[in-house]
């Protein structure tokens, strides 16, 4: 406690006489701190410092407040109290500072006491806004007092300039963003109780990510009722100027050529056998590509998912960093507009790098979407002349992505490419063929930004009446494809088309949605689960304007007139609310929302009563369930059975087809067509549901042997590794697992149906005691590495990393995968002891240094099989 004491007058004492700079940010403040002068203290409040109850555990009401209050007051209290703000009495809020920044505003608070002047320096947008209006307000003091400086690059020229001319907090632009967080509040406190006890128990809604899983469910929807078609294709093989020349049969007596049988195509390869293969046409024009625009938030995730393979919170992380390091804009944005310095300078890159014929004669200008709702800059490089290797502080995928920016930055203002483009025209008696292709003439703007797939075809010189011998021909089946599963990136493109959301909410909305167990990521694409079928198709009923994509869209444009006071932020809210309680109520009622009914299943019985199963479906996935389980509690039966998806072992990530040959494979509903989901409950019984269960009863048993991938035995078992029994495939929160049937070993199962690799058995260490708890450790394996936790986990919830001194008393029990660990010192220079961590940022293992009990920034990474100093 001295220590923090001594600390904190020092601090104090710089600050007199002197600025105080706050941003969000600790990056951010050691990369502006080195452009400002002496004159001026740079602190980090490290994001937000208070928000609404976190968690909805807001303050307990005392017995005289709920004095002459009936239950359904105290409930409406309740809710009140947890959500922190009340929408019935004119959304009066209330905020708490959040629990890890006590000591932040402690600091802030002794440095604001005698500092001139105090700049707020968070970010451009609303969210940053809205910071800089909480800090002011929790460190109080003389408004005259506050500035508001924003910078859409961190760079010096940017910062002085900012500083230059500060600027008062914008209050529309915090009302905006407050009512957003008040209605993402009001909906899910309010909504989510609803589905619990309607649906099942555990279950969220969300204002704009319900919309964002009906988009992902209604793809589902589609594709659980498209009936694949068959069609043939027919390609030849012909000779032309010496070269092997591919063509494609396209009309047929003039006629459009279509062949639904392999008897039609065979129809078609017994003419082209027998006939001449004539050119008739050659058809060449020049072509052009123009370059795109610079980047936005949107287009950003998507090339960076394209190219680089990343996920949309990955692209917005790395991002971050690289704007906090001041080697990007601003990463939130949805404007392409450049500003004329950043048009100066990459002009003249352009024409010094790669000449005058890669630089048009004016700046390239792209148009913006309708209600943009930033006026920042697209995102660019904040210097053009740095290349991505000269940025050696930054981790390697930060490079690349800074690559892509670059590269798409320089390109945008670069000439277009040009092409010449030939159509070629063969006559086989009365089939016509064609060949399509071209060639480059000018490579322009793709010669620092090539295209992601090239289609670039180079047809042999010919004439028109050449003869092309025939060397081959290759019928082909295919059948029309359902549309295609959403990825990240293209489910970014289709909310900004809506205008759902907005560039700060994108990765938000993506991972809330798969957090909340609706919707999965799986080979990059997004699957609809059951219950954020269940779900979407109960909120629509219930809620057609909350799930209305015209709506939510409407609700967007609204908080943007907020944002520029074209609008008052309570009138919005309250007309939001008005009609949404009226929903609400109706919705509790007993003939409102219908509830998640399960589907009986007669011809499976309960292996511990007889009764009838049931289909049902919970936070966990769809099961088997007794019919005895709404018996009173004497007779009740619990008796469940796992189904295990066959589509979670079935799958081809490597084949482009995999979606229509399991639809092909799937059967069809006898009551509503649509395809059936297969579940195998044993080895001998395969259970086909109706996609559209629970609101479709269709099922259809199946018996026989059904082997899964992974095992090796008929029903789904594998030996387990601990002890001599079975373990037994089922189904979990989490997806497929197996579990053992006479020990508690569990195993995960891969994506391509294995099991995963066995963990370490536990190592008990009786002599390292708990200060905490009446108990010992246990060291354990987890998905981060070694932890050590209670022996009497989960009954004393206490887990910690270890020590190397600790690890080394159980070496010669460690398996021989983790002696590396023992390479690394037991202390740090000081002496203090080093303990082994995980960076889940770089998925890492570490290890760092512990002094009085708190860590410090001593680390080694264990980097291509040495520890590295960090």
């Amino acid at each position: 406690m001295a220590t923090s004491k001594k600390t904190t007058t020092k601090t104090t004492a710089n600050a007199k006489g002197k600025a105080l700079v706050i941003v969000e940010s600790p990056a951010k403040a050691k990369t502006i701190n080195k452009y400002l002068g002496s004159g001026y203290i740079v602190r980090s409040s490290i994001g937000h410092v208070r928000d609404l109850p976190v968690g909805g555990s807001g303050t307990k009401a005392s017995k005289d407040e709920e004095a002459g209050l009936n239950r359904e007051q105290k409930a409406q209290r309740a809710l009140v109290r947890r959500m922190g703000v009340d929408p019935e009495h004119d959304w009066a809020a209330v905020y708490e500072i959040l629990p890890n920044k006590t000591k932040v505003i402690r600091e802030l608070k002794a440095l604001a006491k005698d500092a001139d002047k105090i700049y707020l320096a968070t970010d451009l947008d609303r969210e940053g806004e809205a910071i800089a209006w909480h800090l002011k307000e929790v460190i109080g003091g003389d408004d005259d007092k506050y500035s508001r400086v924003v910078f859409n690059e961190i760079t010096k020229s940017a910062i002085e300039n900012a500083f230059k001319s500060p600027d008062k907090l914008n209050i529309d632009r915090v009302n905006a963003q407050q009512a957003r967080r008040f209605l993402d509040r009001v909906v899910g406190f309010m909504v989510s109780p609803l589905l619990w006890a309607k649906i099942a128990r555990g279950l969220s809604a969300g204002r704009v990510q319900s919309v964002a899983t009906r988009l992902v469910v209604e793809r589902e929807r589609e594709i659980r009722a498209f009936v694949p078609v068959e069609y043939w294709q027919i390609h030849t093989k012909n000779t032309a100027a010496g070269e092997v020349l591919t063509l494609e049969a396209v009309k047929q007596g003039g006629k459009s050529l279509k062949l639904d049988n392999k008897q039609a195509a065979d129809a078609v390869v017994s003419v082209l056998s027998s006939a001449d293969f004539v050119v008739s046409s050659i058809d060449e024009k020049p072509t052009q590509s123009r370059p795109s625009a610079p980047f936005i938030t949107s287009t950003l995730q998507q090339a960076a998912s394209t190219r680089l393979g990343f996920s949309v919170k990955k692209t917005m992380i790395l991002a971050q960093r690289l704007y906090e390091a001041g080697h990007i804009t601003y990463m939130r944005t949805d404007s392409t507009f450049l500003s004329q310095d950043a048009l100066t300078a990459v002009r003249g890159y352009i024409g010094e790098q790669f000449g005058g014929a890669y630089l048009p004669e004016k700046p390239n200008f792209y148009g913006n979407k309708q209600n943009a709702q930033e006026a920042h800059e697209a995102i660019r490089p904040s210097n053009v002349a740095i290349k991505s290797s000269q940025l050696t502080a930054m981790e390697r995928d930060a490079q690349r992505l800074y690559e892509l920016i670059w590269r798409q930055f320089v390109a945008c203002q670069m000439t277009p490419a040009r092409y010449q483009s030939v159509s070629l025209l063969v006559a086989a008696a009365d089939i016509e063929l064609k060949a399509k292709g071209r060639t480059l003439i000018f490579d322009g703007y793709t010669r620092i930004q090539p295209p992601a797939k090239s289609d670039d075809v180079l047809l042999p010189k010919v004439a028109v009446g050449d003869k092309l011998p025939l060397t081959a021909i290759e019928p082909s089946q295919h059948f029309t494809k359902p549309p295609a599963r959403y990825s990240e990136a293209s489910l970014v493109k289709e909310l900004e088309s809506r205008g759902i959301g907005r560039p700060s909410t994108y990765a938000s909305i993506i991972s809330t949605i798969q957090e909340r167990g609706y919707v999965k990521l799986e080979n990059k694409r997004l699957y609809a689960e059951k219950m954020g079928d269940i779900v979407t198709e109960r909120l629509i009923e219930s809620f057609p304007d909350l799930m209305d994509y015209a709506f939510t869209a409407g609700l967007e444009d609204k908080l943007d007139e907020v944002a520029v006071g074209d609008e008052n932020w309570k009138v919005v809210l309250n007309n939001f609310y008005h009609e949404f309680k009226q929903k609400l109520d109706t919705a509790k009622s007993s003939d409102g929302m219908r509830p998640n009914n399960p589907t009986n299943v007669p011809e499976i019985g309960c292996d511990a009563c007889g009764r009838p199963m049931q289909v049902r479906t919970g936070s966990t996935g769809v099961f088997l369930g007794c019919t005895g389980y709404n018996l009173p509690p004497k007779e009740r039966c619990k008796g469940t059975k796992n189904l295990m998806p066959v589509s979670a072992f079935a799958f081809d990530a490597d084949d482009e087809s995999a979606e229509v040959h399991a639809l092909l494979e799937k059967k069809r509903c006898q009551l509503c067509n649509a395809a059936m989901d297969g579940y195998i409950v044993d080895g001998g019984l395969k259970l086909h549901i109706c996609g559209n269960n629970p609101d479709c009863e269709g099922h259809l048993l199946e018996q026989g042997v059904f082997e899964v991938a992974g095992t090796s035995n008929d029903a789904p078992t594998i030996d387990c590794d601990k002890c001599d029994g079975q373990m037994e495939l089922k189904t979990g929160r989490f997806g497929a697992y197996f579990a053992c049937q006479k020990c508690d070993n569990t195993r995960k199962v891969l994506k391509n149906g294995q099991a995963a690799p066995p963990r370490m058995t536990a190592i008990a260490m009786p002599h390292l005691r708990s200060g905490r708890f009446d108990d010992h450790y246990v060291l354990r394996e987890g998905a981060a590495g070694l932890f050590l936790a209670a022996s009497k986990f989960p009954k004393v919830r206490e887990t910690r990393p270890p020590k190397l001194s600790e690890l080394r008393t159980i070496k010669d029990e460690l398996e021989p995968k983790f002696h590396y660990l023992f390479d690394a010192p037991d202390v740090d220079e000081e002496g203090n002891p080093t303990i082994l961590r995980w960076s889940r940022k770089n998925a890492e293992q570490y290890i760092g240094s512990e002094k009085d009990g708190k860590a410090t920034r001593f680390a080694l990474v264990w980097r291509q099989g040495a520890w590295v100093k960090q």
